[in-house]
């Protein structure tokens, strides 16, 4: 089959599903648990999704879906379970490279139960893939359509999904730290959007924050490499900030990585108010518990334009940080 971007129709025009083309290989370590960890993407069937598949684990199932119904509510990332309890947690950045790039099916081989952070961002994960390229399957591709707007609320934080012509996204954070302060970004994601504006966006925490969670165990990987510190009005990672709005980009990279956990790309328009893992899982139960808020349908071409992935190619990634 020949390599192609996302997007990409049949002789009838329809869009049809991708996987990537050959082994995309990763290694690294963990941000939380801080061990090192090998990964590679795999292609896999039409109709797969997106499995990951703990190599070392060999007394128990080993299999874990990517899908919002396995997610297990988790401090600072997202976690995947499965039914005899082995999970892999900080998919996030992986999962939004996944669908940023268009890729519907993959099986993820780890040996380990953390997804490696790289530089932070999803970057890394977008190169790997877009180098390898993609392959296009002979099976249509559908999409999750918003018919009407579903919201989750906790505490001050926001998550709604309603209807759009394309994926979009609107997202507000608000920090007491000078150096973070107040953003607001709107997006379409339609058009590598994700791959040139938000992918090399890295993760960020405050030096108060480090403190609390090496207390707690976590973030036992985290360096001034992989991550952006803030404390008051400073940076404190070399280089400063890839962007002057790098935090809001990255929470809206997060949100296309946990959105992407519907198992299917959605024609809505996503906002966030401070929203994070946990309330944007909450919002994925919430659809699916509402049937009648949306629909499932085959994308033409002129629909899979409008999604994230259609278009991107291997010279887009050598754009990237």
């Amino acid at each position: 089959m020949p390599t192609a971007a996302v997007g990409c129709a049949d002789k009838m025009g329809h869009s049809v599903q991708a996987t990537v083309k050959s082994p995309v290989n990763f290694t690294g370590v963990g941000l939380h648990g801080g061990a090192p960890v090998s990964m590679v993407v795999r292609p896999a069937s039409v109709e797969h999704g997106v499995w990951f598949r703990r190599t070392d684990i060999d007394d128990l199932d080993a299999m874990v879906p990517a899908r919002w119904s396995a997610v297990e509510r988790s401090p600072l990332c997202t976690k995947v379970v499965n039914s005899s309890g082995v999970y892999v947690s900080t998919i996030e950045h992986l999962m939004a490279a996944l669908a940023g790039c268009g890729v519907r099916n993959a099986l993820i081989d780890i040996d380990g139960p953390e997804v490696p952070i790289l530089d932070g961002s999803a970057a890394p994960f977008v190169r790997g893939i877009l180098e390898k390229g993609l392959m296009t399957q002979s099976a249509p591709m559908r999409a999750i359509e918003i018919l009407e707007p579903i919201e989750v609320r906790e505490g001050d934080a926001i998550a709604r999904l309603e209807p759009s012509h394309g994926f979009a996204m609107d997202f507000g954070i608000d920090f007491a730290e000078a150096a973070i302060g107040e953003q607001h970004k709107t997006m379409n994601l339609a058009n590598g959007a994700f791959v040139h504006e938000l992918s090399d966006s890295r993760t960020f925490c405050r030096q108060s924050d480090v403190d609390v969670m090496r207390a707690n165990g976590l973030a036992m990987g985290g360096t001034m490499e992989n991550a952006v510190v803030f404390d008051g009005d400073k940076v404190l990672s070399p280089g400063g900030l890839r962007y002057g709005d790098e935090p809001v980009r990255h929470k809206m990279l997060d949100a296309v990585g946990d959105l992407a956990l519907a198992g299917a790309p959605i024609l809505g328009r996503y906002v966030g108010v401070r929203a994070g893992h946990s309330i944007t899982n909450q919002l994925l139960r919430s659809l699916f518990a509402n049937p009648e808020s949306f629909r499932m349908v085959e994308c033409d071409a002129a629909t899979a334009a409008r999604l994230p992935g259609a278009g991107v190619t291997r010279a887009d990634a050598l754009a990237l940080h």
